[in-house]
Order: structure tokens, then sequence, then C-alpha cells
């Protein structure tokens, strides 16, 4: 399944107890169509003491949250926006390439 938000795109959070929070994208789940986003969604991990780990403790790890939760923000702009494609004739490569747009600016994206 193709997504339209991609690793390392800035989204704002639309939806749940982490609304109108921003952040990165760190790792995008395709087939859970799930994303992980910087400092969005953390949740507490009790982990025992290992040899890796020797202390122990409570870990703070963020955890993935539904695409249709998060929106793609307007590089122009700054606000959200919708994701849409467009068709450009690449010169060097001879060859149609796909590439997303912003819906609210039509700038690259």
């Amino acid at each position: 399944m193709k997504l339209k938000i991609k690793k390392n795109d800035n989204v704002i959070v639309i939806a749940g107890n982490e609304k109108g929070k921003t952040g990165k994208v760190l790792k995008v789940f395709p087939k859970k169509q799930r994303v992980i986003v910087e400092g969005v969604n953390i949740r507490k991990r009790h982990s025992r003491p290992t040899r890796s780990n020797p202390q122990g403790g409570i870990i703070k790890k963020e955890a993935p949250i539904h695409i249709s939760n998060v929106m793609l923000i307007d590089p122009k702009s700054g606000e959200r926006t919708r994701v849409g494609y467009k068709i450009i004739y690449d010169e060097t490569t001879k060859k149609n390439k796909l590439i997303r747009i912003s819906k609210k600016s039509g700038e690259m994206i």
C-alpha cells in the first residue's frame, strides 16, 4: 500500500490525546498503516536489569499512531495540508517522475 506520508516528513497530529503536537516521522509501517512521530505518543516501559542495562528502570519510548490521525505540514506556510501528486518529465533520466505536492500552496514536498 502506498502512503502519502514518508520518513523525515514534518507532521501534525489531528486527532486523539496528542492533538496539535508536531514532530518528524521517525518510522513508517505501511502494512499496518501506522507511523512513529518524534515526541508524540510517549509510552513508559518497565525494564528489568540486564547486562546491557544493569540499572533497569522505566524507559520512555514513542509508540506508533494511525496514519489517519496525522497530516503533513506545508513547507511554505507551516499549516497542515493534504498531499497531491504531479507527474514531471525528468530531463536527466528522460523519464516521467511522480512527485508529491502540497494541495494548499502547490509547493513540492
